[in-house]
């Protein structure tokens, strides 16, 4: 099912056709407070359309980013941001609510098979700002941006920053409406890093956009890695500090080579350093090899010791006996 477009409508005529929706057995108008409640159904053209049928087409050739002209596609767009988003898909903790669109707003709707899968929306440069004062944009502002929940992880969040950057090939710098959210920060980073040519044209920015009411994404994002980076390190070294207060690194060590039952302490390798088989032996200890070790080490002991003191060693006396014989 889909809503057919009458070329008779006006846009205008928009919020009076999406002025009820429904709930079960009950029927919601404008002023009934239905935020609490799962939007099933809207009443438009004289009848109830559930909501995934308002939001396919059958045009195959509305596939990827469509600029947004025909009533029937500013209705998709007033479902997306009012209904999907503001009541149906946004997080309880999620403070953002986008006001509903003006009948002239500058938006695109990303189609995926037959299906809006996402908006967003721009401020163009030169419009104002509000209707209260005759400030006007400075610069291009991309001022919502929403992916449907079953559409997400799949890239459409890039897919639409590079088409709002391509659309405004010409400007020196774009601005995104401040305040921008951690999501739609890791999406700029992914962004950037891909696109290293877009950092330096990318902002935060508030209306209208003046250079003192710019902040530079990429060096947000460059900043806040640098922070995370310095808080991962100091939490290192408090849990370095905090394994065993008032023990050194070397203390450290040396309780864990004594602890270590097949390896010889660092004074015993420093004195078998000379002979690399008592060093490392890798059977099991036994009380004949223990008094067999220790007659090897005392004979060893006293062997070196000669040498110091310049007495030749047996091995030394028999080996000169030999050759004089």
């Amino acid at each position: 099912m889909e809503i057919t477009d009458n070329s008779k409508r006006k846009t205008a005529q928009l919020k009076p056709c999406m002025s009820s929706w429904y709930h079960g057995g009950n029927h919601f108008n404008e002023t009934s407070s239905f935020h609490s409640f799962l939007v099933l159904a809207i009443y438009l053209h004289s009848s109830w359309w559930l909501i995934e049928d308002v939001m396919k087409t059958a045009d195959h050739s509305r596939e990827g980013l469509k600029q947004v002209q025909t009533f029937e596609e500013r209705i998709v767009l007033f479902v997306l941001n009012v209904i999907i988003f503001g009541m149906l898909e946004r997080s309880l903790t999620h403070d953002v609510l986008f006001v509903p669109h003006s009948e002239k707003e500058c938006a695109k709707i990303f189609w995926r098979s037959g299906d809006a899968a996402a908006f967003y929306t721009v401020k163009v440069k030169g419009s104002l700002c509000d209707g209260y004062s005759s400030q006007c944009y400075m610069l291009p502002v991309l001022d919502t941006m929403f992916v449907r929940k079953k559409f997400r992880r799949g890239g459409v969040g890039m897919k639409m920053l590079h088409d709002f950057c391509q659309t405004f090939a010409a400007e020196v710098a774009l601005g995104l409406s401040c305040p921008v959210s951690a999501v739609m920060y890791q999406v700029c980073q992914s962004f950037l890093e891909t696109h290293p040519e877009e950092q330096s044209r990318l902002w935060e920015v508030e209306a209208p956009g003046d250079w003192s009411q710019r902040v530079s994404i990429w060096l947000k994002i460059q900043m806040e890695q640098k922070l995370q980076k310095k808080s991962d390190v100091s939490c290192y070294m408090k849990r370095l500090q905090n394994d065993e207060p008032g023990q050194s690194d070397e203390g450290r060590m040396n309780q864990k080579v004594a602890h270590s039952p097949n390896k010889a302490l660092p004074c015993e390798a420093e004195e078998f350093k000379d002979d690399p088989e008592e060093v490392f032996n890798p059977e099991p200890y036994s009380e004949e090899y223990a008094e067999e070790h220790q007659a090897h080490k005392q004979q060893w002991k006293g062997s070196k010791k000669r040498a110091s003191q310049g007495e030749p060693s047996e091995d030394r006396i028999s080996k000169q006996f030999r050759a004089t014989s």
